[in-house]
């Protein structure tokens, strides 16, 4: 399976954003991707209102993504932000094209480093996998990253490829956390994770501010926790192929997922 990373840099005008993930969903399709992989808050960055930003998943912005998946011919996976009924939004996936129409909503609150997503954000309840090309592939955002649980039950529901959009927060040692955390869930699972983060606003002489608005280093870890490949801080386009018949393979040989206790 080729899988594209789309390390964008968001800002707070979904429009633009989105203008930005047509062109490259379409450099994805050329480059011969059957997914693309956005990070969380595409749509929007963080550091807004959020409410006046969320549309449901049958608004325009969710619309034309989906437009856009099927002019191409791609599964797309984005970030966006939609009502919850509460006065907050839901941190949600979107994941369209290729026959898949699926959505996700971020289960784990970023309630930390001086940061509470939950003031403003409906956490999700339902894990979720798709289905891209015969493979599944688990859905997850950002903080889910630092749970192996969410991970261990969609290995156990089949995904051999699980997704991690994020806009991870800058700070003394959190790129560190980042690429550990993101190799160590492949390696509690034998599966390929695929960790495609918001780039550094600072790179395109944006600041970070209070709020997590990412600081690059998309990658893919391997099933024996291996790094794949990577990008660094600035906005990029990371094109990798995986095989889940390799995560197959390594699950045998290294049967955590059968063998664990707890």
């Amino acid at each position: 399976m080729r899988i594209a990373l789309a390390q964008i840099s968001s800002t707070p005008d979904p429009q633009e954003n989105l203008a930005e993930v047509e062109r490259r969903t379409r450099a994805a399709a050329q480059a011969g991707a059957r997914l693309v992989v956005f990070p969380e808050a595409t749509m929007c960055c963080f550091g807004v209102k959020l409410g006046p930003v969320a549309e449901p998943l049958n608004g325009p912005w969710a619309s034309r993504v989906r437009e856009v998946a099927a002019e191409t011919g791609v599964t797309v996976v984005a970030g966006m932000f939609t009502p919850s009924g509460d006065g907050r939004v839901r941190n949600t996936l979107l994941a369209t094209g290729g026959g898949v129409e699926a959505h996700y909503d971020k289960i784990h609150m970023f309630d930390a480093f001086g940061f509470a997503e939950s003031d403003t954000v409906a956490p999700g309840q339902e894990p979720v996998a798709i289905g891209v090309d015969g493979t599944a592939v688990g859905l997850t955002t950002c903080y889910d990253v630092r749970f192996p649980g969410l991970y261990q039950l969609l290995a156990d529901r089949g995904a051999t490829v699980i997704l991690v959009p994020a806009s991870w927060g800058a700070g003394e040692g959190k790129r560190e956390q980042w690429e550990l955390l993101v190799r160590a869930r492949a390696l509690d699972t034998g599966s390929y994770v695929v960790a495609c983060d918001q780039a550094d606003p600072t790179t395109l002489g944006r600041e970070h501010g209070k709020a997590p608005t990412g600081i690059g280093v998309s990658l893919v870890a391997g099933p024996r926790g291996e790094v794949v490949d990577g990008l660094e801080a600035e906005p990029g386009l990371l094109v990798v192929d995986v095989d889940p018949g390799h995560a197959e393979k390594v699950r045998e040989q290294i049967p955590v997922l059968a063998n664990r206790r707890f």
